[in-house]
């Protein structure tokens, strides 16, 4: 299969990329910049793609098989000020309106669009949801109704679209998993505020697979939540980095410490949700890893 990849200099993408060379698929990776770095394959090629224009994206994609469009900046990666929020949601909406646009540019478009969400859609709570739940009220919820609104048109032209929400995806090195780590490695590691809000996470390994799973699953589409069938407390996932790390697990970490240093950006962190995988697991999707613990030890190298 052809893919384009949208974003796939990312975590997410360069996961996606080598999972889908290692089953012989051909990968193109947009960039908004020429890079040096060498692709990973023969099977791998880069084009430079500016984000904005539908002509250029159009060249593209252009007979190619399918796209998977994960654009989109770090929504943890700074503090939430008015600014940044417009930055986040443009760096989203801009991409997906040239997508659009270039689908209906194609002479021969893609037959399948993958399109990237979160499990943000449902709102805080902790209400155990599937993919059938409405979408919550807060700010990430609604941001993530507008990002999977973006490349709905796509579908009137005849594409299948899936939409993946995804959950904290681990990653040794990268992502969450570092900032969970870290009070640990200066042995002050304990649980967040109560402990007791629910973290619904998915292995990089796993996330990658399912991606390219819903994408050779023709018959499949809508939406599927991409995180492990097992959510877990934070006190629980503490527990499990303190035992992997041979730390001590003893000092709370109070809410309002996390709220006057990250703002309104610590709901990631304080505020928690109980999210299954239930379309994935139906479909037949078999998890790398359901267990955390196994999950952390395999990313630790334990």
């Amino acid at each position: 299969m052809r893919i384009v990849i949208i974003g796939g200099k990312g975590m997410i993408g360069r996961a996606v990329t080598e999972a889908a060379v290692a089953k012989g698929h051909h990968v193109v990776v947009t960039s908004r910049g020429v890079h040096n770095s060498s692709p990973i394959s023969a099977n791998v090629v880069l084009q430079q793609w500016d984000g904005k224009s539908a002509d250029d994206l159009c060249r593209i994609i252009d007979g190619l098989d399918a796209v998977i469009n994960l654009a989109g900046d770090n929504i943890g990666k700074s503090v939430w000020t008015k600014k940044r929020k417009i930055e986040l949601l443009n760096s989203r909406l801009e991409p997906a309106q040239a997508l659009v646009e270039a689908f209906k540019l194609c002479k021969l478009p893609p037959k399948t669009l993958i399109q990237a969400s979160a499990i943000g859609y449902y709102g805080i709570g902790a209400d155990e949801k599937d993919e059938s739940a409405a979408p919550g009220k807060d700010y990430l919820a609604n941001f993530a109704v507008r990002w999977e609104d973006s490349t709905k048109e796509v579908e009137s032209l005849g594409i299948r679209r899936v939409i993946i929400r995804t959950g904290i995806v681990l990653k040794n090195g990268e992502g969450v998993l570092p900032q969970l780590m870290l009070p640990f490695k200066l042995m002050v590691g304990g649980p967040v505020c109560s402990g007791k809000q629910v973290y619904s996470w998915i292995h990089i390994r796993d996330e990658a697979a399912a991606i390219l799973y819903l994408l050779e699953k023709t018959d499949l589409n809508g939406v599927f939540n991409l995180t492990a069938p097992m959510p877990m407390r934070n006190s629980e996932i503490g527990r499990v980095l303190a035992k992997a790390m041979n730390r001590p697990y003893w000092m709370p970490v109070p809410g309002f410490v996390l709220k006057l240093v990250l703002g309104e950006m610590s709901t990631l962190v304080l505020d928690g949700q109980k999210v299954m995988p239930k379309r994935l697991l139906e479909s037949g999707y078999i998890f790398c890893f359901s267990d955390l613990e196994e999950a952390v030890n395999e990313l630790l190298k334990k």
